[in-house]
Formats: structure tokens, C-alpha cells, sequence
């Protein structure tokens, strides 16, 4: 019996794609894990260092070397911009749709008018012409700033007031008005409304949303689910798998934002308990597939800490040396990420960044995988891996392993 381990690395980044000169001039430069060494020059990953994480980067640091032995390669962004969502989706196997860009403003009347019919009481809160909503003193419907602009909306919520189950039938109903092309639903506690007021920022094009970071709201029991639109799941890796009986596990962020109706869903945050969590997973497992998401490495680039950065890495790279230490000869690990997200390019959100692809086998030795064109090729190695059908996206790299 055999299985497959995921690991995603949420906004691990190995430098900017091409296109950004003329899709995201922001980040041009940007390189997540480059940057992170420049500003932290004592930083040993040694399970990364051994999977051969400086093989791509093309360089040697202090404390980091080249590994003999690596399995590598590296992926670029299928999807539009640098996105969590649609980068899942494209690990997953689908083909990226293109996001549909308009601000909250173009709904936020109708909206406003169905929540005040359904009894939620409901404040409008201004910054210049535009304004968002306030639902119930606790939960904040405004556009997401911190992505491209257009593609989402957040719905942000304070926990010590309103419980996450409130929140997300708020989510659900903007959803159902909603044009962008995610809405998502997330809160945490110790924060105010006076905090999330004092970071209301307007953008350009009337777009109106709130600096998350400087909130304080990924700080404390933080929650996220994300509502997306016009995935087909049934072409996806983990119901292809789950179709056949196979086991699909997913762990973290992945579990909020992928469909896996048959499968096993751990909706989780803390790091070290994801880990812990999918080395457990992994050893009660006896045939299938466990995605498992790191999200804090993802929160630490928003919030443009590379100190947080290094110690969520520190703390993913020695559980992911337990993990290999349990591999055998028939199971297969990948270290990815979905998207770039640099805490020193000069502002908060993601970055279009290539991504590595990381392999682990008990006798796959020094493979370059080469550079591929898709996320969607890692799902589509899961499902050949299993003999399943066919992802709707990707192509397997399941040969270069076994030759």
C-alpha cells in the first residue's frame, strides 16, 4: 500500500515569473525565500537544504548547501495574479479560470437592502465617497485589498462578539450577490471594531477595503473558509481518488478552500499542529493521498515579517524531517507552494512568483523535473500515482521519477 504527501508551502515563492512586467509591475524582484535569506543569513532549514531547496535557487548560503541527491523542479502560476484559492485549485488539477474583477460597490445597495430584510442590523462606514458594511457591530463586508483588486471580497469578523457559524451565513449571502470571484469569510479574536475601522483604506477605482494585517486579526484564534465559484471538483485529483476508494486527507488552509465531499477535512492554522497532525494522519493511513497546507507562512508575508517568516520555516522544515524519516521505498513526498508572497518587496500582498517542486522517494536520487508550465502537474503525478483518470489539468511527471 502506498501514499502521497503534499506539502504546501502558503506563499513560498522562489522568484518572479516573467510576465510580471506586464501582468504585476509591483512585483517585479520579488523572490520570498531569496529575501528571506538576504535578511536572515543564519537561517539552516536542514530537511528543506536536504530536499534541495538551493538546487533552485542556483546559489549556496552560510548555512544552506547544494544537495547531491535532490529530486527538483519548478512551477509556474497557470492562474491569473498570485492567488491561495485558484492556486489550490490548480494543484488540484483544474484549469484556472479567469477571475471576474468588479469592487463590492457594484452589489453593495442590493446587498445591503437583503441583509436589512433578513433582520441583521446593518451601519454603513465611509472612507471618502465609498463606504463598507458593518453587520451586526462585528462583522466587515468590504472589498480585499490584499490581493488584486476586484477578485474578492472579505468578510471579516470578530470573534470575541459573533461566532465564525454567523459569519460565514453572512458569507454565504454575499456570495449568492457577489461578482468577484471569491468571497472569504474570516475573523479573529482580541480585536476591536475600533481596529478594523482604523485600518479602513480607500484604493483606487473605488475600491474600499481593511489593511488585514495591521488589524490584528490573523494574531489570535484566526478562522478562514473560502466561498469560490465555477470549480469542477469532479475532475480534481481528490474525488478522482476518493471515486475509487482512496483516501484523501486534507489539512489546514487546503481543507477550507477544496471540495473533498468523500475525503477528510482538518480545518487548522497553527503550524506545529498541522504538522503533528499530518505525521499522525500519515502513520494511520494505509493507501492514499494527504494535502497539507502551511498557512502561517502565507499570514507572515502579509503581515511583511521575515522573522515570523524563518520561524514558521524552522518549524515546517523539522517536522517535514519526521515526515521523511517515515517515507518508504512505495510512498512519494512533495514540498510545493501556490504562490510567491515577499515580505520585503514593499507591499502586502502575494507575488507572482515561480514555486519549487521538492520530491521525496527512497530511490528517485538527483532528478532535475525541469520547469513546468502548471501547478496542475503535481495533482496529475497523484492521480497517475494511484492509476486514476485523468485531472482536467496537468501532466504527470510520474516517468521522470521511475526512469
Amino acid at each position: 500500500m502506498s501514499k502521497v504527501v503534499v506539502i504546501v508551502l502558503d506563499g513560498f515563492g522562489i522568484g518572479y515569473m516573467d510576465d510580471v512586467y506586464k501582468v504585476r509591475p509591483l512585483d517585479i524582484g520579488a523572490n520570498t525565500f531569496g529575501h528571506i535569506l538576504e535578511d536572515n543569513k543564519s537561517l539552516r532549514l536542514k530537511s528543506l537544504e536536504k530536499l534541495g531547496i538551493m538546487n533552485l535557487m542556483g546559489y549556496e548560503s552560510d548555512n544552506m548547501k547544494y544537495s547531491e541527491e535532490a529530486v527538483v523542479g519548478k512551477m509556474n502560476l497557470m492562474h491569473y495574479g498570485a492567488d491561495t484559492y485558484f492556486g489550490h485549485q490548480e494543484i488540484m488539477g483544474s484549469i484556472p479560470l479567469k477571475p471576474i474583477n468588479e469592487p463590492l460597490k457594484s452589489i453593495i445597495v442590493d446587498l445591503e437592502k437583503i441583509l436589512l430584510q433578513k433582520e441583521y442590523k446593518v451601519e454603513k462606514y465611509y472612507s471618502g465617497e465609498d463606504y463598507i458594511l458593518i453587520i451586526n457591530d462585528g462583522i466587515v463586508i468590504a472589498d480585499n485589498i490584499d490581493t488584486d483588486l476586484g477578485q474578492a471580497y472579505n468578510v471579516t469578523t470578530i470573534l470575541d462578539e459573533i461566532k465564525f457559524e454567523e459569519a460565514l451565513e453572512v458569507g454565504k449571502i454575499t456570495r449568492k450577490y457577489a461578482k468577484a470571484s471569491r468571497v472569504i469569510v474570516f475573523g479573529g479574536k482580541d480585536v476591536k471594531l475600533k481596529d478594523l475601522k482604523d485600518n479602513t483604506l480607500s484604493k483606487g477605482n473605488g475600491y474600499i477595503g481593511l489593511d488585514t494585517p495591521k488589524t490584528g486579526v490573523y494574531k489570535n484564534g484566526y478562522r478562514c473558509i473560502h466561498l469560490g465559484y465555477g470549480v469542477d471538483y469532479s475532475k480534481q485529483v481528490q474525488t478522482i481518488l476518493t471515486d475509487r476508494g482512496i483516501q484523501s486527507v486534507l489539512i489546514g488552509k487546503v481543507a477550507d478552500i477544496v471540495t473533498n465531499i468523500k475525503g477528510k477535512s482538518i480545518t487548522m492554522v497553527d503550524t506545529k499542529e498541522i504538522m503533528k497532525r499530518t505525521i499522525s494522519e500519515f502513520k494511520n493511513l494505509d493507501n492514499g493521498f494527504i494535502c497539507t497546507n502551511i498557512q502561517e507562512t502565507d499570514i507572515s508575508g502579509h503581515c511583511e515579517s521575515v522573522e515570523r517568516y524563518s520561524e514558521i520555516l524552522e518549524i515546517a522544515d523539522k517536522y517535514i524531517g519526521e515526515l521523511m524519516n517515515l517515507i518508504s521505498r512505495d510512498d512519494l513526498l512533495m514540498v510545493i507552494a501556490d504562490h510567491g508572497n515577499d515580505p520585503t518587496i514593499g507591499h502586502s500582498k502575494h507575488t507572482r512568483e515561480q514555486v519549487p517542486l521538492l520530491i521525496y522517494n527512497k530511490t528517485a536520487k538527483n532528478i532535475n523535473i525541469g520547469e513546468r508550465k502548471t501547478l496542475g502537474d503535481v495533482g496529475a503525478t497523484v492521480s497517475d500515482f494511484f492509476n486514476g483518470d485523468k485531472t482536467e489539468n496537468g501532466q504527470s511527471f510520474l516517468d521522470l521519477l521511475k526512469g
